[in-house]
């Protein structure tokens, strides 16, 4: 199921997309005009805690909706509303992995790391498909970009065991990772060069892992104005997402609503010979297989 989060006049809805058709099923509406279940939740990062459990709810409404008089009520098309990131805030920083991709170490200078490297950037950075964001030329002219498979933490867990960590997750979606190397560089850690207002666009959908039953073999590809810069396939991580949800949950507790940013693959703006960083006037795209494409403008 391909889920969304987005606007209606003003008030915070979400729903999954409505299949072979640019709209969304308005859930919330479903429910309180067809009273379908005993209770729902009212916002998405309540529901992914509920696990498939959740998503058998949505389902339920979707059909109680189609086999109602007006089935078209309960539809909005994407021209009607406004996106946002499937999940608007997460619960804490984003939990990032730098460095895990070989391709990626190489370029940025050094081999991959024999330690897993954690950063994280703040939760204030979400940024919606398609939206706007500054390229903050006041305080960097060094803005880049990373593509990246973003996982979405269902259920809550501290040391979770290799073998069970896929039981945690909820699902996945596309995030890019906007960064001021500069100020990284400067600062000598990541958090203040990751953590520029509306440095991590998320989306569009955040696809549950129903969906994904692979998510270590999916095709990765980012184009800043329709030229290919980063062409990978997560099949190339070092740490794959079990092992990073175990390994992360050692030290922190995961909550519902968690987002985990699984690195890069090579292709990123500092890696050429010149750099190629962003600037205003910039459209970068990632896409996912079985996920989607991320769009994002910078001013």
């Amino acid at each position: 199921m391909k889920l969304l989060s987005f606007r209606l006049h003003g008030e915070g809805r979400f729903g999954p997309k409505v299949k072979k058709e640019e709209a969304v099923w308005d859930v919330l509406a479903i429910q309180q005009q067809l009273n379908v279940l005993p209770e729902f939740p009212a916002k998405l990062i309540d529901g992914v805690s509920q696990g498939m459990e959740f998503v058998e709810q949505i389902r339920k409404l979707t059909e109680a909706a189609v086999q109602s008089e007006t089935p078209e009520q309960f539809k909005h098309s994407f021209s009607e509303i406004e996106w946002q990131a499937p999940v608007p805030r997460p619960p804490k920083n984003f939990i990032c992995i730098g460095k895990n991709y070989a391709d990626h170490a190489e370029e940025m200078g050094g081999q991959a790391p024999a330690d897993m490297v954690v950063f994280t950037k703040a939760p204030n950075t979400v940024a919606a498909d398609e939206e706007k964001v500054s390229a903050h030329a006041d305080v960097t002219d060094s803005y880049d970009y990373e593509g990246e498979l973003a996982v979405v933490i269902g259920k809550a867990g501290h040391k979770i065991p290799k073998q069970l960590a896929y039981d945690h997750v909820f699902g996945y979606t596309i995030a890019l990772d906007l960064t001021a190397r500069d100020l990284q560089e400067k600062h000598q850690q990541y958090f203040l060069g990751k953590s520029l207002p509306g440095s991590c666009p998320m989306g569009p959908y955040l696809v549950t892992k129903d969906e994904i039953p692979q998510s270590q073999n999916l095709s990765l590809v980012t184009k800043v104005n329709d030229e290919v810069r980063q062409n990978g396939n997560t099949e190339n991580m070092i740490r794959r997402v079990d092992e990073l949800i175990a390994e992360i949950s050692k030290s922190v507790a995961l909550e519902p609503g968690d987002v985990i940013l699984t690195g890069t693959p090579a292709g990123v703006g500092k890696g050429f010979n010149p750099p190629k960083f962003l600037k205003a006037g910039d459209t970068i795209k990632v896409s996912i297989q079985s996920i989607g494409t991320l769009v994002t403008h910078l001013s």
